[in-house]
């Protein structure tokens, strides 16, 4: 309820302030909307798709090389 308060004051601050034509309201709820964006992926910490990419092949690598460490544990407890 915050979040559709917070988006119909500013609308209004719009309205009072003269900036009625369609461009300029346009351009301005846009903006609203990416800054609420950027606080929301801020606070979650999102990765960037190249950080994502780099963690997806250490993963694969680790994956890789995991299943060679698991049957070298189980030869030595089989002796």
């Amino acid at each position: 309820m915050t979040k559709s308060k917070f988006i119909t004051d500013k609308l209004v601050k719009l309205f009072e302030q003269g900036l009625i034509s369609y461009k300029d309201l346009n351009n301005e709820i846009f903006n609203i909307l990416k800054s609420k964006k950027d606080e929301i992926i801020l606070k979650l910490e999102i990765p960037t798709k190249e950080e994502f990419d780099i963690l997806k092949k250490r993963v694969e690598n680790l994956e890789r090389s995991k299943p060679a460490k698991i049957k070298k544990k189980t030869k030595k407890l089989k002796r």
